[in-house]
């Protein structure tokens, strides 16, 4: 393995710039959220917020490859996984599932029994797109999937996560947040 796990601190300006540039080059164009350099930065200076969790994946020269962030909810319970970002040159050789265990044994460790996440269909991506979802919410969850592999529904889904529920609309009629959670023990 040619990287590593690391907290991401207030301390470490050079890294936290790195982070909002793959905020911002994973969601390009995908969203109306972090497509400049101001708003992706805000997003991960927020991370550092007392009580939260942000981690990033780091190779031998200290480039940042991915990035995970979490947040307590329900008196440290739940956990909200946000954000979860990884290099496109990067994707799909474990730096997002590892980044994924590494939280959870955090959430662990802080007291927390779920993660959850929320993951918007803004682009035609899954099976909720473009559908009523109110006419049949339980059964637009059971029939959902992944229609596109840009959306990381799929992921999620292979690291233990399923659907627990759906945001109609969310993002404009016919375009909604899902929710993914995962017990963690």
């Amino acid at each position: 393995m040619d990287w590593r796990i690391i907290d991401l601190t207030e301390q470490a300006p050079e890294l936290q710039q790195q982070a909002a540039a793959l905020l911002r080059e994973a969601f390009s164009g995908r969203t109306e959220d972090w497509q400049d350099e101001e708003s992706a930065l805000a997003e991960v200076r927020e991370s550092l917020a007392a009580g939260r969790i942000s981690r990033v994946a780091v190779d031998a020269e200290d480039r940042v490859l991915g990035w995970v962030g979490a947040q307590p909810m329900y008196g440290g319970r739940v956990w909200e996984l946000h954000p979860l970002v990884v290099a496109a040159s990067r994707r799909r050789s474990g730096i997002g599932r590892a980044l994924v265990e590494d939280l959870e044994q955090l959430v662990i460790e802080r007291g927390g029994i779920t993660l959850w996440l929320g993951s918007d269909d803004e682009n035609g991506e899954t099976s909720l797109t473009n559908i009523d979802v109110y006419a049949d919410v339980a059964g637009s969850i059971q029939g959902f999937s992944v229609t596109d592999e840009l959306h990381p529904g799929a992921f999620y889904l292979r690291l233990g996560f399923r659907v627990v529920g759906i945001m109609p609309d969310a993002n404009g009629p016919g375009k909604p947040d899902i929710y993914f959670a995962k017990r963690l023990r």
